[in-house]
């Protein structure tokens, strides 16, 4: 007997009614991004090794699929689709003074370890605003944000806003060495504050900055955590970074999104190539982010264009496992069943034009005189068909409707069978 292939660890097939929702929410969160003004873009799936270099700051090599082309350059599978815009922009756009707005839905792969169900294959949903460096853009971004979950179906999330500067404006303050200040870096991202503070009591790090780093989990909430931060930050760029954020609140008020919005001083990054703002959204029933942005200035400039930017990605595999659990209903098209016989098909194909020319989706099954009516109504409920128009070779029609479980005969005459 032949062995039957499975997928690799950390990828799956999507299908049926899983695959319909999902391309339900896609579809409802790409018209959101062209409301905004924003045009597609798409980028190929691997790229040189290049691209995603260590200098980028995307992820770390060993998590990169990596392949050869038949010269022999190392091509990469795209971890992260950002860097891949970035090159294609700072080349397409290399003229261009007025801002750039762009989105794109694709997949990424990262080879990480799979733990908890962690797939290594995610579509991506996101945006990017090139070429201009404003509170009003950053603005525009996390209010795209919010009006995406919302329209995705969401009711319950939060989206967490971070500024690279004041974490690092205390890593600076400290004067740890680069080996130190990544494991703060670490402990922090996981939570870890009794480690970062047994670290800090072995280093001659200042009690006022020792106290600052203390505070780290009390800076997390409301708009006015950052009024507690201004008072702690201890470099003029740290104090730059909360002006920023409190003018970027204000910027929110007026897009009715500020419900939504919390802040995370302790957040830095999971990509080095973050510069300004950066945040993630969360909702229940996930275990990571679902959305995670930041501002990107100098990415472009390692690719030959120096401008400032700023993007975001919605994880669309992880924003629909959300909705699942928390029992959103996602609308998708509506499949209805036409079941005929070799005498009545003429009659199921024309009923089936017709009702497709009027945007429904219609499903033919031929079935023998010798197959019962149950058969194709267990069909119908399996697959979640709305409906089903049962032909019978006498000019009736028995119409099913699987959400209500009633049925009803129609008598059109044996001149419909054979017109």
């Amino acid at each position: 007997m032949e062995q039957k292939l499975h997928t690799p660890e950390g990828v799956r097939d999507i299908y049926s009614t899983e695959c319909q929702k999902k391309l339900a929410v896609q579809e409802k969160l790409h018209e959101l991004l062209h409301l905004y003004g924003y045009q597609d873009i798409q980028t190929p799936t691997f790229e040189y090794f290049d691209v995603f270099r260590k200098e980028i700051g995307t992820i770390a090599s060993k998590e990169l699929y990596k392949f050869f082309d038949r010269e022999g350059n190392t091509l990469v599978l795209r971890p992260d689709i950002t860097p891949s815009i970035a090159r294609a922009a700072a080349t397409l756009f290399e003229e261009e003074d007025y801002p750039i707005r762009l989105c794109y839905v694709g997949n990424t792969f990262i080879n990480h370890s799979s733990y908890q169900g962690r797939l290594k294959e995610n579509t991506q949903l996101g945006a990017e605003l090139i070429g201009v460096d404003s509170i009003e853009a950053d603005a525009e971004m996390l209010a795209m944000v919010v009006d995406g979950l919302k329209k995705a179906g969401l009711r319950e999330f939060q989206v967490n806003i971070g500024h690279v500067n004041f974490i690092r404006g205390l890593m600076e303050a400290a004067g740890l060495t680069e080996e130190v200040t990544e494991e703060i870096f670490t402990l922090i991202a996981n939570r870890n504050y009794f480690g970062v503070e047994e670290i800090l009591d072995k280093e001659d790090v200042p009690e006022k900055i020792k106290a600052a780093f203390s505070a780290l989990p009390e800076l997390i909430g409301g708009a006015e955590v950052l009024g507690q931060a201004a008072k702690i930050a201890p470099t003029s760029d740290a104090k730059a970074a909360i002006a920023r954020l409190q003018k970027i609140y204000q910027n929110l008020i007026h897009y009715g999104v500020e419900k939504y919005i919390s802040f995370d001083l302790s957040m830095s990054g999971s990509y080095m190539y973050y510069t300004g703002i950066i945040f993630r959204a969360y909702t229940y029933g996930t275990g990571d982010a679902v959305v995670r942005g930041g501002r990107y200035d100098h990415l472009l400039e390692k690719f030959g264009k120096s401008t400032p930017s700023i993007g975001f990605a919605m994880i669309v595999d992880e924003l629909t496992s959300a909705l699942s659990r928390q029992k959103i209903s996602i609308e998708t098209r509506q499949r209805n069943l036409i079941v005929y016989t070799e005498k009545t098909l003429k009659w199921a194909v024309t009923l089936a034009r017709e009702f497709r020319e009027k945007g429904r989706c219609i499903e033919l099954l031929k079935r023998e005189p010798s197959e019962e009516k149950a058969r194709f109504m267990d069909y119908g409920k399996r697959t979640r068909a709305v409906s089903m128009l049962y032909l019978q070779e006498d000019g009736t029609v028995e119409l099913v409707n699987f959400r209500t479980g009633k049925e009803k005969k129609i008598d059109y005459g044996t001149e419909r069978v054979n017109q």
